[in-house]
């Protein structure tokens, strides 16, 4: 007999995690996760550079840090 698991996940709502937030959580600085995110190797999020310009913006929704990292924290009021 096949057994089945199931796991309560948390309320996601697509909230983007702030970078700051991503890295207390890692006990890392906020310039180690977007470094991170713009070379590609942290898999939680997404770097866009700006068009014409050095400056990126990062979306790192709640889901993906909590797959990749485990951290999860319910959008505040």
């Amino acid at each position: 007999m096949e057994k089945k698991v199931y796991v309560e996940l948390p309320p996601f709502t697509g909230r983007n995690v702030p970078i700051t937030e991503i890295a207390a959580a890692m006990h890392k600085d906020a310039q180690y996760v977007r470094t991170g995110l713009q070379q590609g190797i942290l898999k939680f999020g997404y770097a866009i550079k700006l068009e014409n310009s050095n400056e990126y913006n990062y979306y790192c929704p709640d889901r993906k840090v909590w797959e990749e990292i485990g951290y999860f924290q319910p959008e505040t009021a």
